[in-house]
């Protein structure tokens, strides 16, 4: 039976659990399942790995405390959220959990995203009857030439399959797939990547990598945020059927053919968070007072105008 449940620091600010400052409110309620221990997988980037030596609380450069599932119920009304996200990690009997936790937060009849490792197409059509309506799915690696090296438990021919499974299940669009900019990938891996995921029917979640302290890639570096940007206008256009405009010189994104008007039609929220409806995931990968990787809200048109003209190649 399960008794407890882990919730983001910001949600549980929210909700009421924790006493403290939010300086970006989650539009969605962010959960984990809980487990007194690491995952069983061992993905260089994350604190949750077997081989981590990082605080076990976190995921990313965010803090996951963990609550009695039943209070968490409670108080989720009083953080007003439009969804609830539940992120899974890997132990044994964690399929039962996430079904026990399904059915009892279905009755607070708030539309639901399940992040989790692949499954069978059984657990999917279940998944969809208690009330999920998105998949996460963790790509995370956009190249194949590195994905067995960072995600050495999972396959990238798996990952791939899995993406197919939830966009026959779900339907177009409902297979949100993360992939982490800045883990030794060129643009074009990253690019052809998105481009495969939009082909196949589904969408892409993009994060910037976030050293953490304890786990195997705990010295690389960052993605700069020229380059973020970059891809974030890439994924933008691949998803509007553009990316013709991306222009590249070698494996590198060398800048955008836009036209004025083309450019006139790109919203600000292109650098804002793209996930899930209802999804804004405040400084998950950076801290506060720092400029965003991914706006947990829709910036003034002003404030990225010079950022998408620096992006354009000269006409």
């Amino acid at each position: 039976m399960v008794e407890m449940v882990r919730v983001s620091y910001g949600t549980a600010i929210a909700m009421g659990l924790v006493r403290a400052k939010l300086l970006a409110k989650p539009t969605t309620a962010y959960l984990m399942t809980y487990w007194p221990g690491k995952c069983l997988n061992d993905c260089a980037f994350c604190a949750q790995a077997r081989s981590s030596r990082a605080n076990w609380e976190k995921l990313s450069r965010v803090t996951w405390p963990a609550f009695d599932l039943g209070r968490v119920i409670e108080n989720l009304p009083k953080g007003n959220f439009s969804r609830l996200c539940l992120q899974t990690v890997d132990y044994p009997g964690m399929q039962g959990d996430v079904i026990e936790l399904l059915s009892e937060l279905s009755a607070l009849g708030l539309p639901t995203s399940l992040s989790i490792t692949p499954v069978g197409r059984g657990l999917l059509e279940e998944f969809k009857g208690l009330g999920v309506d998105y998949i996460g799915v963790g790509l995370d690696v956009a190249s194949e030439r590195l994905f067995n090296e960072i995600k050495p438990d999972l396959s990238w021919g798996e990952i791939w399959r899995f993406i197919g499974d939830v966009v026959r299940v779900f339907g177009t669009g409902r297979a949100l797939v993360h992939i982490i900019v800045g883990l030794g990938e060129t643009d074009r891996e990253l690019v052809e990547a998105m481009r495969k995921v939009y082909r196949i029917g589904g969408d892409v979640s993009l994060f910037a990598f976030t050293p953490i302290r304890g786990t195997r890639l705990e010295k690389a570096k960052p993605p700069s945020m020229e380059r973020y940007r970059r891809i974030q206008l890439a994924r933008w256009l691949l998803e509007k059927g553009m990316g013709d405009a991306i222009v590249f010189e070698g494996d590198s994104i060398a800048g955008f053919s836009l036209s004025e008007e083309e450019l006139s039609r790109i919203p600000a929220e292109v650098f804002s968070t793209h996930g899930c409806p209802g999804c804004n995931r405040p400084y998950y990968n950076e801290r506060p007072g720092k400029e965003p990787y991914n706006y947990p809200f829709r910036p003034k048109r002003e404030e990225v105008e010079l950022t998408l003209r620096g992006l354009l190649l000269p006409r």
